[in-house]
């Protein structure tokens, strides 16, 4: 994606006092990652994987701007176009997804219904996480995770903020378009959280290949019997999977033939050993490729991958 839309898309939604300290910052937005907002407390961004206090002052502790109750409302409205009821399905999961695949997070008084959030009041924070798309991250990564030219089952395994998103979109692209390591073949996409696509108004705002169908905003359990019933993928992936629900739609699709690219929250291969259920799979080597992320220097970066029996075939790369 352009900088310059990028930084207009994210520019666009936050409160006039935010986005003027922003733009006389003199940021540049491909190294911009989060934007946090609290009410009373100082306006953070994370850029270049550090947090910062804006606007800097003479000192480095300089508190820098308090967020107010009018920044938040105000942003908000934009992010919303004036009309935050409209989006209560996505906020009662904590989030809305802007043009540009930009993840708005929320947090407030959460209003209840039978066990279930129905919707939250009252917030007062908010988080504006960049969407950065990085073609090529993967590049590294394929040699390791094809054979005969075809993509392996790989569950990518990574703590938060590891860029396990951007890794698993530029997958999808490669293995969509197809290159050397591996014959381009349709992919299946249930993007839930829509970080993969990025989704505004039904549209993919990254590129994830020419063969690749996406179901924005549907839950990963139903979307991937959808797809499988509906268009035939060779490979199906998703992002974060973790319910019992989940792992259960995982197993049922490699059993109708697809091959499954996937992700999960963890620090590496002995803490998804002991996860229930996923536990499960791996016991039965069902992955064959487990690809492990950490974030020493900068997102992204691979720490090892490792066979279906746990043999490390690489590291550091």
């Amino acid at each position: 994606m352009d900088v310059n839309r990028k930084q207009k898309q994210v520019l666009s939604v936050l409160a006039r006092p935010i986005r003027q300290i922003l733009e006389s910052a003199g940021l540049d937005f491909g190294q911009l990652q989060e934007i946090r907002m609290r009410i009373g407390k100082p306006l953070i961004i994370v850029y270049k994987n550090t947090e910062k206090l804006l606007p800097a002052g003479p000192q480095d502790g300089s508190e820098g701007h308090r967020v107010t109750k009018e920044d938040i409302r105000e942003t908000l409205e934009y992010v919303s176009h004036y009309s935050l009821y409209a989006y209560e399905q996505e906020i009662r999961q904590g989030f809305i997804t802007i043009e540009g695949g930009h993840r708005v997070g929320v947090t407030g008084k959460a209003i209840m219904e039978q066990d279930k959030v129905k919707n939250l009041q009252y917030i007062s924070s908010v988080n504006i996480r960049v969407a950065h798309e990085v073609r090529g991250c993967a590049d590294r990564v394929l040699p390791y995770i094809t054979k005969d030219r075809r993509v392996c089952h790989t569950l990518i395994i990574s703590p938060p903020c590891c860029g396990k998103t951007t890794l698993i979109r530029d997958l999808i692209r490669q293995v969509s378009d197809g290159n050397a390591y591996v014959k381009g073949c349709s992919v299946g996409v249930v993007d839930e959280r829509s970080e993969l696509g990025g989704c505004y108004l039904g549209v993919a705002q990254n590129e994830l290949g020419m063969r690749t169908d996406i179901l924005d905003g549907c839950p990963k359990a139903q979307g991937m019997l959808m797809l499988i019933r509906s268009m035939a993928p060779q490979v199906i992936a998703v992002d974060e999977v973790g319910s019992p629900e989940d792992i259960h739609a995982l197993e049922y699709a490699m059993q109708c033939g697809c091959t499954l690219i996937a992700s999960v929250h963890g620090r590496d291969m002995e803490e998804i050993s002991e996860k229930p259920v996923l536990s499960e799979l791996v016991r039965r080597k069902r992955f064959e490729r487990y690809v492990v992320l950490e974030n020493r220097k900068h997102p992204g970066e691979i720490r090892a991958v490792f066979d279906q029996r746990g043999s490390q075939l690489c590291c550091g790369l």
